[in-house]
């Protein structure tokens, strides 16, 4: 084990610093973080578009997607958000480079009455298995059904869906082998601020079992 003087040069509690700096320090460390660029359906009828980085999957049995909403900054609940709460529906698509800028064009806080669908010139399609539609121009859409929303903080929720549907473009999905071709999907993923990344090499490493582990060292011993 390190010594205390062998310790990192920076080891810090995160509530000491204020929300702002902790939001740019965490932003700034975990990257890339995915893109999620759902689309909600109103009480009213207004579709939502509002794109998410503080999202993942975090299981295939059942398959489960997990947002970090956020509120507005007066503290009052964002459109996605309640959205979610009211119909218990959303549409997660992944983000490529062809949508990157429509992308950005919904993150623009309009008004709920005004969709960014129609700003960002999206392309819609009836979704299978939910009210909310698809963005055809997307690469990806996982249509969800709302399992739970956990209040983490006054401003910040954590919401788990399940995917109900999947559809990609042709090309990015071989569905014999199931294996995802990444240079047909070309996802973008978000870095700090106004910064994206896009792509770059990809390189491959084996995971080894037990076995092979013991005989790779016992040839070197």
């Amino acid at each position: 084990m390190a010594s205390e003087n062998q310790a990192y040069g920076l080891d810090i509690d995160p509530a000491s610093i204020s929300r702002p700096d902790r939001y740019k320090l965490v932003c700034g460390l975990v990257i890339p973080r995915p893109i999620a660029l759902v689309t909600t359906l109103s009480s009213s009828g207004v579709i939502n578009a509002a794109p998410f980085s503080f999202f993942n999957i975090f299981s295939e049995e059942p398959p489960v997607v997990a947002l970090g909403l956020n509120s507005n900054a007066n503290g009052s609940v964002k459109d996605t958000t309640r959205n979610i709460r009211d119909s218990g529906e959303f549409v997660v698509h992944l983000v490529s480079d062809e949508i990157a800028e429509q992308m950005c064009l919904c993150a623009i806080d309009f008004p709920e009455d005004i969709s960014e669908v129609g700003i960002a010139k999206f392309r819609l399609v009836a979704s299978r298995s939910v009210a909310p539609p698809t963005i055809l121009d997307a690469p990806v859409a996982l249509e969800c059904k709302l399992l739970s929303i956990t209040a983490l903080s006054p401003t910040r929720d954590l919401a788990l869906g399940q995917i109900v549907r999947v559809k990609s473009h042709a090309g990015i999905v071989d569905t014999e082998r199931w294996r995802v071709n990444i240079s047909a999907h070309r996802p973008v993923g978000r870095l700090m601020g106004n910064s994206y990344v896009r792509m770059g090499e990809v390189f491959e490493m084996k995971r080894l079992t037990y076995q092979e582990w013991r005989d790779r060292n016992d040839q070197v011993a």
